[in-house]
């Protein structure tokens, strides 16, 4: 095992998976359990399930299961080690140095120390003679030198191995460089040759939530440059679909909202202007990760895309992401300037918030899109449009909302507003049916995941549904009666098991057992994969449901027993090789 047991332990009854869980998700109580939309899937109906007696949670959507640990590992996208080591220094707990290695922990550690120099240099050049071309284009920009030391910007020189002399200086290796994406390499006559990533740009890093610098955003300074923007491309550290730029210094905002900006240079102006929630996606269109991310740290979002045909398409989209997600979502208007930082600079920060105010929530902002292009004016633009624009208004839930909408409409276009209210419940009513529908297949749906996931860390399992709900249920009750065990051992054996799976539980539950330690998720962590930690995370949501008691225990094993009599007496030709092993093993 990479870390003790013992430590293992205190780190459980430190790391309270409530207390853990619910920065990431909005968690309500629901008797002894807890409940909430799971992070790692998208939901609108919670599945995900908290287990507060067991120290453990379980999606009934995706799958996903684990402890504190599994949790954090999977949410911050760490290796196990590292999310160990994450909780450990969040709840005070030393982590005792000699029990962990691991080649990947260092690879990791080596690329977020090669990130963390190459900004340093990046910044250092900037302010050096050499780096005079950065730092006219970013006070060309209107950053003051405070703004460029609290993002860290910097300058990649125009040269082709600057950084990477100056990283071998630091103990780095080409290969390790390359990885990070700090070098780019060319094969040339079977001879491997690398070469700065990043030449004559401004240099923007990217932070994750935890101070480190995991990735790089290199700006040309003219506008004629063939590509405006060099990325770092995903590496160990690095998912450019799962961050966000600035959101490090966009979660100690004071405001409950956020500000979703298109590029890197608008969310720095505002930020120096004053709005501290600004924070933009990473080169890409914007992705459910991300939204989802985005919703763990407010509660409304502004969408700030420029004022042109691309950008008022990814506020499309974005809207569409978002419907999925419990935030709030209003959307700017940009009047006055295509982008924020364009805004501010004629404008200055007055009229920015001027837009934010004005900003139309998704409901105003979907009519307004609707209205566009056609002819209010003539009858049938007036029946088109109001067709569009009921079928918005049947999504909402709120009768007030309703009538405020539908009377705004009334006087614009000089239609009566119960005939628009009717339309719009018309299409409500349609709506609903139809998402009850799809209501039943999701449950349907869920209900199959939760059984493939299972069904996928226990390939016998529908082959021998019987005996395997009778095991996992035994399991259940060992790890919630320890006690029973001492009762029940005579009566019940490895080798009566017939799911090899559920047999290895059962033995990691009884080795935790007979070593007087309580059984847990971090402690199987080596000998079972994540998926079968998932798995095992299933068979404990099954302890609210527990007779507990040893005649619950008895009935399970006497069905055990008796399919395991089954599967024995099996002629030899229906059996596998390895059941027709057991044979012997059994005699």
């Amino acid at each position: 095992m990479a870390f003790s047991e013992s430590f293992l332990q205190e780190l459980r009854s430190r790391a309270d998976i409530e207390s853990t869980i619910s920065p990431y998700v909005t968690l309500k109580r629901r008797g002894r359990l807890l409940t909430g939309l799971c992070p790692f899937h998208n939901e609108k109906t919670p599945s995900f399930t908290v287990y507060p007696e067991t120290q453990s949670y379980y999606c009934f959507g995706c799958g996903s299961g684990g402890d504190a640990v599994t949790f954090i590992k999977n949410i911050e996208n760490l290796d196990y080690g590292e999310a160990v080591r994450y909780l450990a220094d969040k709840v005070g707990l030393a982590v005792p140095q000699d029990n962990y290695n691991s080649d990947l922990y260092e690879k990791r550690r080596r690329m977020y120390e090669a990130n963390r120099l190459a900004a340093r240099f990046f910044h250092t050049v900037l302010y050096s003679e050499t780096g005079k071309p950065g730092l006219e284009y970013l006070y060309g920009r209107g950053l003051t030198d405070a703004t460029i030391r609290k993002f860290g910007l910097g300058y990649a020189p125009k040269s082709w191995d600057a950084l990477r002399a100056y990283m071998h200086k630091q103990g780095f290796t080409d290969l390790e460089l390359y990885e990070a994406n700090l070098l780019r390499m060319s094969d040339k006559n079977g001879k491997k040759h690398y070469y700065d990533a990043f030449v004559e740009r401004a240099m923007f890093p990217v932070i994750d939530l935890r101070g480190n610098v995991i990735a790089f955003s290199g700006r040309a300074l003219t506008a004629d440059a063939q590509r405006k923007y060099v990325n770092t491309s995903d590496t160990l550290v690095y998912k450019k679909g799962e961050n966000i730029f600035a959101l490090n210094f966009a979660k100690k905002s004071n405001s409950d909202a956020l500000i979703l900006c298109e590029g890197n240079l608008d969310v720095i102006s505002l930020h120096q202007a004053g709005f501290d929630n600004a924070v933009a996606g990473l080169g890409t269109a914007l992705t459910e990760q991300q939204a989802a991310l985005l919703s763990r740290y407010a509660s409304e979002i502004y969408l700030c895309y420029d004022n042109d045909e691309a950008g008022q398409k990814a506020a499309r989209k974005a809207l569409e992401l978002f419907s999925k997600t419990t935030l709030r979502v209003k959307v700017i208007r940009m009047q006055g300037g295509k982008d924020p930082d364009e805004i501010l600079k004629n404008f200055g920060p007055t009229r920015f918030q001027a837009l934010l105010e004005g900003a139309a929530n998704d409901v105003e902002y979907r009519i307004l899109r609707a209205r566009e292009g056609l002819d209010v004016s003539t009858p049938d633009g007036k029946v088109r449009f109001l067709e569009a624009a009921c079928a918005i208004l049947a999504t909402l839930k709120n009768p007030t909302q309703l009538d405020v909408y539908a009377a705004r409409l009334s006087e614009e276009l000089g239609v009566a507003k119960d005939a628009i209210i009717l339309q719009a419940r018309q299409e409500y009513r349609r709506r609903a049916r139809k998402q009850q529908s799809s209501a039943l297949r999701r449950a349907q749906d869920n209900a199959n995941t939760a059984a493939k996931v299972i069904n996928l860390a226990n390939p016998e399992r529908e082959k021998h549904l019987r005996a395997a709900t009778a095991e996992e249920t035994l399991c259940a009750s060992l790890i919630h009666n320890p006690e029973f065990y001492k009762t029940l051992q005579a009566e019940i054996s490895p080798a009566d098991f017939v799911t090899d799976f559920n047999r290895r539980v059962f033995e990691s539950i009884v080795s935790s057992i007979e070593r007087g330690a309580d059984f847990s998720l971090s402690a199987i962590h080596d000998a079972f994969t994540e998926e079968e930690v998932g798995a095992v995370a299933h068979i404990q949501t099954l302890i609210p449901q527990l007779a507990d008691t040893l005649s619950e225990c008895r009935d399970c094993i006497k069905v055990i027993r008796a399919e395991k009599n089954k599967t024995v007496s099996a002629s030899p030709a229906e059996l596998s090789d390895a059941d027709f092993l057991k044979l012997f093993q059994n005699s």
